[in-house]
């Protein structure tokens, strides 16, 4: 076996990241080792099927790929904040943009939606669970492995280095012969059957499990989002998939789908990628319309305005979702005819868009507004987002993309959509559901501190990569001389990025500060809010709910409330949940060594853990989990506890 071939070289950056990793590998064992947490861990924690604990792993795993994603980003930034400079070389920055995209995208906003989907959609609904609770463990850690497997690739073997969105024939062995870009194929397939899996297990929750009387109609409109989201997914991933497939035969076994002889295509590649890619950012955007639209409805004390057609315009991005791929490379030799119909599709997915905007604005007009910290993240993403969108708008018409495309000025349009599109919205969303998961609000003042820092250090950073675009600065490019004139507004964004920085830390700080000093909430509805997840407990039990709810009115808890409308009816009964398994955790084991062997090469041990998939699975197809039942006086004293009486 060869060794080198395992080995990074050159750069004490990587070294120290090896150190790092090793540091806090050691310190996790002998912690867990001293509190004696192991036996807790594996019972509560990487054996559970319970929705929530799922989804607060989910977000710690998202949080997690933010501090590397962001340290990735800051690189960059140091890497051009004057001209020549020579902290990164051209193939570390090569690695640090592809890892960058691939991690805050799939790794990072992706996760922290579906851990934000995993804790609530049930509770929206007025569900005890999802519909396939072990399903639901097993797309988690195959997300979570094949995370794991696409981050050890920068100090084992060496990262993916051919751009997030890894184009032939760059990606190909002859121009990337490094292990980096198997990294990528095999990660990203192992987590992409971990996100269509949860497609199907939340279309099949919502369609099936929603409380007695919640037409669709009824749905809060976080849940539509969602529904439709994961719709899109299961439409999407399957083409990401075998676009994946394709190239791992092309690295591994010497096939000729991409290639640019033989009978190959590298530009099927490209439309094959971007067949999902598009797709994938309303698969991010989406349900955070649905977060916004949940907290504007919430602090402005009023109905949604416009519900039906915020529901119609989602359903018109879905499909259009789909017709828009090909503005991605006008510039590659499709015709004017071609890029005629996608410019004019891409410059149609603004009107649905557009009417959400006014939607979110005729609700708020007249309201009560309570400026919460959720709140300002959301009043935020309004005129950043707008933006971003007419921004879009432009770059949809193929003549002038000519000018823009492959400049800064995309670079920017991509983040004034992406970060108030997703980032935003998943603080603003971990701000607001955060009572309901710990049973305590984050500290509003460290949390509009944070959002200060976050929201004008955002437009510090990438403004000025519009006029740096229209400069005529390249995107990927790792350094440059003086005498181009980009220096001051590099310096500008990278003072920008320090700030984000600074920003995220404030972040971490109140989550810590937090534990530690606010008051516990009692009432499980510290928001005054509408839907469902608010007449449960905070923390919220294991069952959900001591009984289920009946739905009347399209915000059921409000009316409740409001108009006195009964929400729940009979006496509370002993309550049927899934028992716990440790054998998604194990199949995600045994994914991660099959990618890993993959990967390398190593045929034996790929073989013999592919077999171990196949074990695993056929006894977890024909093992029966009867469940548990919790007995009645149980759930009886678990209501009291919560609620601060005595039991």
């Amino acid at each position: 076996m060869d060794l080198e071939r395992f080995k990074v070289h050159g750069e004490p950056l990587i070294y120290g990241a090896m150190i790092s990793i090793a540091l806090a590998t050691i310190g996790i064992i002998i912690g867990l080792t001293y509190f004696k947490k192991w036996g807790y861990l594996w019972r509560e924690w990487l054996t559970t099927v319970d929705h929530k604990r799922i989804g607060v792993m989910y977000i710690l795993a998202a949080l997690l790929m933010l501090f590397r994603g962001g340290i990735d980003a800051m690189m960059m930034r140091l890497q051009t904040a004057a001209p020549e400079l020579k902290f990164l070389d051209a193939q570390h920055y090569n690695e640090v943009f592809t890892t960058h995209g691939l991690i805050m995208i799939l790794f990072m906003a992706m996760p922290f939606i579906i851990g934000l989907m995993n804790v609530i959609i049930p509770l929206q609904i007025g569900a005890r669970d999802v519909a396939f609770p072990r399903l639901n463990a097993v797309s988690f850690w195959l997300f979570f492995f094949g995370a794991m497997l696409l981050n050890i690739s920068f100090v084992i073997g060496g990262s993916p280095d051919a751009g997030w969105s890894a184009y032939f024939p760059l990606a190909s062995l002859e121009f990337s012969p490094t292990v980096g870009n198997n990294y990528y194929s095999l990660a990203l397939q192992i987590s992409g059957i971990g996100t269509l899996i949860t497609g199907v297990n939340f279309i099949v929750t919502i369609l099936k499990m929603r409380a007695p009387g919640m037409t669709l109609m009824k749905m809060p409109m976080f849940t539509w989002s969602v529904l439709i989201t994961n719709i899109i997914i299961v439409f999407a991933f399957p083409v990401l998939t075998v676009a994946l497939a394709l190239m791992m035969f092309d690295r591994l076994f010497g096939s000729q789908f991409f290639t640019m002889a033989n009978g190959g295509m590298d530009m099927l590649w490209a439309n094959l990628f971007w067949v999902w890619g598009h797709p994938e950012v309303y698969i991010v955007i989406l349900p955070a319309f649905g977060i916004y639209s949940e907290i504007i409805a919430t602090f402005s004390k009023k109905n949604l305005y416009g519900y039906t057609s915020m529901v119609f315009s989602m359903l018109i991005i879905s499909v259009l979702s789909f017709l828009v791929w090909a503005h991605h490379f006008y510039t590659m030799g499709q015709g004017a005819m071609v890029n005629s119909f996608f410019s004019i599709t891409t410059m149609a997915i603004a009107v649905p868009t557009g009417v959400k905007i006014f939607n979110w604005l005729f609700t708020l007009r007249k309201g009560r507004i309570t400026f919460t910290t959720p709140m300002l993240y959301t009043l935020a993403f309004i005129p950043i987002f707008t933006i971003g969108g007419v921004t879009g708008v432009m770059l949809a018409m193929a003549s002038a993309d000519y000018q823009y495309h492959n400049t800064m000025f995309l670079v920017a349009h991509f983040h004034y959509v992406l970060i108030p599109g997703a980032v935003f919205a998943v603080i603003a969303g971990f701000h607001y559901w955060f009572p309901k998961v710990f049973g305590f609000r984050l500290n509003d003042r460290l949390g509009r501190h944070a959002f200060w820092w976050i929201a004008i250090s955002f437009n510090v950073t990438f403004f000025p990569l519009f006029f740096l675009g229209l400069m005529g600065m390249t995107r990927r490019t790792y350094t440059y001389s003086a005498e181009t004139g980009y220096g001051p507004l590099n310096m500008l964004s990278f003072a920008g990025a320090v700030g984000l920085s600074i920003g995220f830390l404030i972040l971490v700080y109140n989550i810590y500060w937090s534990t530690r000093y606010m008051p516990k909430d009692t009432n499980g509805d510290p928001w005054d809010g509408r839907t469902l997840e608010w007449a449960t407990n905070s923390p919220i039990p294991a069952y959900n709910f001591a009984i289920v709810p009946k739905v009347e009115t399209r915000d059921a808890f409000w009316s409740a409330k409001q108009d006195n409308i009964p929400l729940y009816e009979g006496n509370i009964t002993k309550i049927h949940m899934p028992s716990n398994t440790g054998k998604p955790f194990i199949l995600g084991v045994i994914f991660f060594v099959f990618g890993f062997s993959l990967v390398f090469s190593l045929w034996i041990p790929a073989i013999l853990s592919g077999i171990g998939i196949l074990i695993v699975l056929a006894t977890m197809s024909f093992d029966r989990d009867h469940g548990f039942y919790i007995p009645a006086e149980e759930v009886i004293a678990t209501e009291k506890k919560l609620r601060g009486e005595t039991v």
